[in-house]
């Protein structure tokens, strides 16, 4: 346990900082899960909107240090070539 206040203080901070990168990933997961349920059940607009709205996602997570800038990168990356199969095969 912290003994001094300053020590005190980086816990509580900790704390916040935790559950806000928490609400972020879990953010970009919901995200990327509404984008396979549209590349799956959708349609090419449905999937190309989600698509739009992950990118921003992910750009905004790894822009927070939440994740990796290339992991960031490579998540979209992977995303952009389902959709683009989505577009070939409709």
């Amino acid at each position: 346990m912290p003994n001094t206040l300053s020590a005190k203080k980086r816990v509580r901070q900790n704390l916040k900082r935790r559950s806000r990168n928490r609400w972020r990933k879990r953010t970009l997961r919901a995200a990327m899960k509404d984008l396979h349920e549209k590349i799956l059940h959708g349609t090419v607009e449905e999937a190309d909107a989600a698509l739009r709205e992950t990118q921003k996602i992910a750009d905004r997570t790894a822009a927070r240090g939440v994740i990796h800038k290339n992991a960031a990168s490579r998540l979209k990356s992977r995303l952009s070539a389902r959709v683009k199969a989505k577009k070939q095969a409709a």
